[in-house]
């Protein structure tokens, strides 16, 4: 199939006021040492898919990674590679009548490949408009503008009433620079329009358009976010964040106003997934899950009352404030069996200079209760901030070896990376600690990769880092298995079924099918240059 596409189910109203709007998912990009790639159904498109069909607009998608998930291949920066389809086969796909492209990048590290993307769609449709949306555009839309002049607007924020905003740009109901909540070229300068306010009533955003993405695909293989308990569908019930980490780009994409979903619509939509999509598992894709303690126990009673036998995970990263053992038993007796808490470091200071308001002491409560009532746990831990010194990097080594030995089975502990559009990236900008944007250094902001990992920090040389890193994840999983040796049983039986119980278990998995892959079909050819790109575009394009 070339690409899904929505039905015309109102012929008249499209004919008249709707525009064909083809979305993009581009394929996912990870160093070749990386040990996690982010095969998982892209939630984001899904919601502005939905948004334009509720509208009457004609929506067909190409999902790169839904379409081939396990095809991969290099790109034009030297130590990445993609996973999905190729460029050729994306251009391919784009229906030559669409009136417009939208193209979801969430992680800076994806832009390389996307900038050749946009490039090559741009040389087969050279008068079409493309729209870029997604984290990393929200934080270096300015960047994106001035580099790629085929882009025509960044989405800065929620993208589904700005991309219904843009279709009447199309329709030519409507200026560019009258679309809020976009940046643009104005006089031949990047330039933001005016800022669009926040959705409040989240309960009124038309559902996720899955119907148009390859959603058997991914649960067939059992790709997820989280970890595989069985054929999983994502899920938002809560929208923002109110904290402003300085790490973290969320307030630049989405503010500090936090929005949360009435409990009967949430249950109502998991209802929906299980019985369409033969669902078993869901994945809470938000970036703050719990904060209220009563809606939490109002999902929880109304997951009983309907009697859905299903299991839930909370795998990005959630605060432990209202986590005691009263909220934590109603969320196991529901079905959640995996929960990833979000400590980041486990040194006072450091958590002072980035502004993660916790207290340690308390996780730990709320993590040994967690482990208590069944719950698989999860936490997140960072080192290598700047000005952090070998002290304080030490005292979060300790922190999860602490975690470890109260049986937190997944400790991963990612570098530092100064993201653009977060607080800390424009620090060390002006201090002229970290380069100037380029698409070479997007290349290097891979959280996942193994082979490096530079220090931002005078303390500490990124050698030691990296040392400190691979020695800190190899104690704290051998202090968990010398403790817990059952769990060598389930992960040798994790790898023969596929079906994990921790996410080490889940990337040990996600490693074995890439090597498997490979040896089956040999992924990696010389790397292109952008002229044999561009040739293989002309051929598609003739």
């Amino acid at each position: 199939m070339l690409s899904y596409e929505s039905p015309d189910s109102d012929a008249t109203a499209i004919a008249q006021n709707g525009r064909h709007i083809t979305l993009v998912r581009p394929p996912a990009v990870s160093s070749r040492f990386s040990y996690t790639v982010g095969v998982v159904l892209p939630l984001g498109p899904a919601y502005v898919a939905g948004a334009l069909i509720e509208r009457g607009h004609r929506v067909a998608v190409v999902d790169a990674v839904g379409e081939a998930p396990l095809q991969r291949g290099p790109t034009s920066q030297p130590h990445l590679i993609y996973h999905g389809l190729t460029i050729p086969e994306i251009v391919e796909r784009i229906a030559r009548g669409t009136d417009a492209i939208g193209i979801s990048v969430m992680f800076s590290q994806q832009w390389p490949h996307v900038d050749d993307l946009i490039r090559a769609i741009h040389a087969a449709l050279p008068d079409r408009p493309i729209f870029v949306g997604g984290e990393h555009v929200a934080g270096a839309w300015k960047f994106v503008l001035d580099t790629c002049p085929p882009v025509t607007a960044c989405a800065i924020g929620e993208g589904e009433e700005t991309m219904l905003e843009l279709a009447d740009y199309v329709a030519g109901n409507r200026a560019l620079t009258d679309v809020k909540g976009i940046a643009c070229r104005i006089d031949g300068r990047a330039q933001r329009t005016e800022a669009r306010a926040r959705i409040q009533n989240v309960d009124d955003i038309a559902r996720p358009a899955w119907h148009l993405f390859p959603v058997d695909k991914y649960l067939d293989a059992g790709f997820t976010y989280g970890v595989n308990l069985g054929r999983s569908m994502p899920i938002l019930a809560t929208r923002g964040c109110p904290y402003q980490c300085t790490f973290c780009s969320s307030p630049a994409m989405w503010t500090t106003r936090y929005y949360v979903r009435d409990v009967t619509d949430v249950v109502d939509e998991i209802a929906s997934y299980v019985e369409r999509y033969r669902a078993t598992n869901v994945d809470f894709y938000d970036l703050t899950a719990i904060i209220k303690r009563d809606w939490i126990l109002r999902f929880c009673s109304e997951l009983e009352r309907r009697g859905l036998n299903i299991t839930y995970q909370l795998p990005t990263g959630t605060r432990s404030e209202v986590l005691d053992e009263e909220v934590l038993g109603a969320l196991y007796r529901t079905g959640c069996r995996n929960i990833c808490y979000a400590p980041e470091s486990g040194s006072p200071r450091t958590l002072a200079r980035i502004k993660k308001k916790i207290k340690p002491e308390r996780m730990v409560q709320s993590i040994r209760a967690a482990k208590r009532v069944g719950i698989v746990v999860k936490a997140n831990l960072m080192i290598g901030f700047p000005d952090e010194t070998r002290r304080e990097l030490w005292e979060t080594v300790r922190f999860g070896l602490k975690l470890a030995w109260h049986g937190v089975e997944d400790l991963p502990l990612f570098p530092f990376i100064p993201y653009p559009g977060t607080e800390l990236y424009d620090a060390l900008r002006a201090q002229g600690l970290v380069p100037e944007l380029s698409n070479e250094y997007f290349a290097r902001l891979g959280y996942g990769d193994l082979d490096s990992a530079p220090s931002l920090s005078r303390h500490v040389s990124s050698r030691q880092l990296a040392w400190v890193r691979i020695v800190g994840m190899t104690a704290f999983l051998l202090l968990g298995y010398a403790r817990h040796p059952w769990r060598v049983v389930r992960t040798l039986r994790a790898l023969v079924t596929e079906r994990s119980t921790s996410v080490v278990e889940l990337r040990l998995v996600d490693v074995k099918r890439r090597l498997w892959s490979t040896l089956r079909r040999p992924a990696v050819r010389p790397r292109p240059t952008r002229t044999e790109n561009d040739a293989a575009v002309a051929t598609v394009t003739t």
